[in-house]
């Protein structure tokens, strides 16, 4: 479950540094952070609630599963992995996180985080206390919509997961994550066709419910029909429009 925050166009953005020194008005993803409506003062006011720490290195929560829900946060670098624990001890990967995404809304509902969320590599973020952006929200009707926009798109996204998982194919399964991570990265101006993978193998298995073994499979057979070449985590899409063929497989 992936839930960007804004879908707008932006001109030549680029992933943030690690700098928790960073504010709103010179981060180089405010203009797909940020409702594009704000004026320079609200900005303004709402960095004032923005808290941000060092960045989180690999391995490292950010919440656990359980923790009172406080705050929301927002990736500005790296990637964050969310999953559960089942009940007989197991992870189960349910989203990966990149910048210029939102992450910790699980916890509105029961005021606690339903999952843990932990950074795949070095990551920064920025914590938006929950209390204060509703404070905030009521002054600022863009911002409130903008909310209600990222909730309405994580609904969606946790049913583009179920469809997902309820294809057959784990050639399907692999292409669609890959057109995500693809589509993902173009509305950052980034390349939507060479890309790193920073989650491994395992993770990618586990989030499409397959074996790490299948998803090996899968994109070595990838790579001899030339949709794809990899290189460890690299990965360049040689043929889009037949791996979108893959992914609408029925």
């Amino acid at each position: 479950m992936n839930t960007q925050l804004i879908d707008v166009d932006s001109s030549q953005v680029t992933s943030c540094t690690h700098d928790f020194q960073v504010n709103c008005s010179n981060c180089r993803l405010s203009s797909i952070c940020l409702p594009f409506s704000l004026e320079a003062t609200e900005i303004d006011e709402l960095d004032r609630i923005v808290q941000r720490s060092k960045p989180l290195q690999k391995g490292q929560h950010l919440y656990r599963e359980s923790d009172v829900f406080e705050s929301v946060f927002a990736v500005r670098s790296g990637t964050i992995k969310a999953y559960r624990t089942t009940d007989d001890g197991r992870e189960q990967v349910t989203g990966f996180y990149f910048p210029g995404e939102i992450l910790g809304m699980d916890g509105i509902s029961n005021n606690a985080h339903a999952s843990s969320a932990k950074a795949l590599e070095t990551a920064s973020v920025c914590e938006i206390p929950f209390n204060s952006l509703e404070k905030l929200s009521a002054s600022m009707p863009q911002l409130q919509r903008h909310f209600f926009q990222i909730m309405s798109r994580e609904i969606t996204e946790d049913q583009q997961l179920i469809t997902l998982l309820s294809k057959s194919s784990a050639d399907e399964r692999v292409a669609a994550l890959l057109l995500s991570v693809s589509t993902r990265n173009s509305r950052r101006q980034l390349s939507a066709t060479q890309f790193r993978l920073s989650m491994s193998r395992v993770d990618i298995g586990n989030y499409l419910g397959l074996t790490v073994e299948t998803v090996s499979r899968v994109f070595s057979r990838l790579q001899k029909l030339d949709v794809l070449a990899v290189e460890n985590k690299e990965i360049e899409i040689l043929d889009i429009d037949a791996l979108r063929k893959i992914a609408d497989a029925q």
